[in-house]
C-alpha cells in the first residue's frame, strides 16, 4: 500500500486550531505523513507540542525549516545552525548563487524555485546536475493552480514543464507537496497527480513525487539525525565498550 506524504503544509504555528485542522484534514486526504515548515529558532518544547498534535491524529509530522538566504554565504551561515535541527532542510532559490550553492551542498535536501515568476527561473542544467550528485530533490507546491488564472496560470505551467523535463533529465527526483496555507487549499493525492499532468508529469512519477520520493528524503534524515550515525553509509550499530566486555 502506497503511503502518501505531504511536505508543506503552512499553518500559523501560532494558531494551535489551525494546524490540527490541517493535519487532521491532510490525514482524512489520504496523507500519513506531513511537514511544516518552522522557524529556526523554534523551541523544543514547541516541536514536542506540535508533534503531539500529529500524533493524537494519527499523523506522521515531520519538521523542515525553509531557508531563504539572499547569499551563499548567508545559506552556509544558515545550514551550519539548522542542520542538526531539523529533519528536512528546504531552500528557497531566489538568485543564480543561491541555486548553485545550495544544488551542491549535501546538506540541502529540498530546492524550491521561484516558478510564478519567469525572471526568477533559476533551476537549468547546472543546477539539475549538481542536485543529482548531491541527492538534492524538486520540489513543486501545486497550490498556486487553484487559484492562479488566465496569463499568470499559463506562465506558471509553462514553467512548470521546463523544471520537470530538466529534472527527469538528470533524475533529479521531483518532491510534489501543497503548500497549502489553509484547509480549503488542500487536495487529496490523487487530485494532485492529475493536475501534475497539465506540466506533462506522468501519473506514476507524480505518484512517486507524492510518496516514495519525500518518503526516501525523510527516512534518510531520521537516521541520520539519530545517535548512531557516523557519516555517510557509516552508523555504529554495537557500542565498542559492551564489545570489549563480551
Amino acid at each position: 500500500m502506497r503511503k502518501f506524504v505531504d511536505l508543506h503544509l503552512r499553518p500559523s504555528i501560532r494558531n494551535l486550531d489551525q494546524v490540527e485542522q490541517m493535519i487532521k484534514r491532510s490525514f482524512d486526504l489520504g496523507y500519513w505523513v506531513v511537514g511544516i515548515p518552522l522557524p529556526s529558532n523554534i523551541k523544543q518544547e514547541k516541536i514536542r507540542q506540535l508533534k503531539t498534535i500529529s500524533e493524537n491524529i494519527g499523523a506522521d509530522l515531520v519538521t523542515r525549516v525553509d531557508l531563504s538566504p539572499k547569499t551563499s554565504s548567508e545559506l552556509l551561515r544558515n545550514l551550519r545552525h539548522v542542520r542538526r535541527k531539523f529533519e528536512i532542510i528546504s531552500v528557497k532559490c531566489n538568485s543564480k548563487n543561491v541555486a548553485r550553492q545550495a544544488a551542491k551542498d549535501r546538506r540541502v535536501d529540498i530546492l524550491a524555485f521561484s516558478t510564478r515568476f519567469s525572471r526568477k527561473h533559476y533551476f537549468d542544467t547546472a543546477e539539475a546536475e549538481l542536485a543529482s550528485k548531491a541527492e538534492g530533490a524538486l520540489e513543486i507546491d501545486l497550490t498556486s493552480l487553484l487559484f492562479l488564472t488566465e496569463f499568470p496560470r499559463i506562465r506558471f505551467l509553462s514553467n512548470l514543464r521546463k523544471e520537470v523535463a530538466i529534472a527527469e533529465k538528470f533524475k533529479v527526483p521531483i518532491v510534489i507537496s501543497s503548500g497549502a496555507t489553509n484547509v480549503s487549499l488542500l487536495r487529496g493525492p490523487c487530485d494532485y497527480a492529475a493536475l501534475a499532468m497539465l506540466f506533462d508529469l506522468p501519473m506514476s512519477v507524480a505518484l512517486r513525487g507524492l510518496s516514495e520520493n519525500p518518503l526516501r528524503i525523510v527516512d534518510r534524515n531520521r537516521k541520520k539525525l539519530g545517535a548512531g550515525y557516523v557519516a555517510p553509509g557509516l552508523f555504529v550499530v554495537r557500542d565498542v565498550k559492551r564489545c570489549m566486555n563480551v
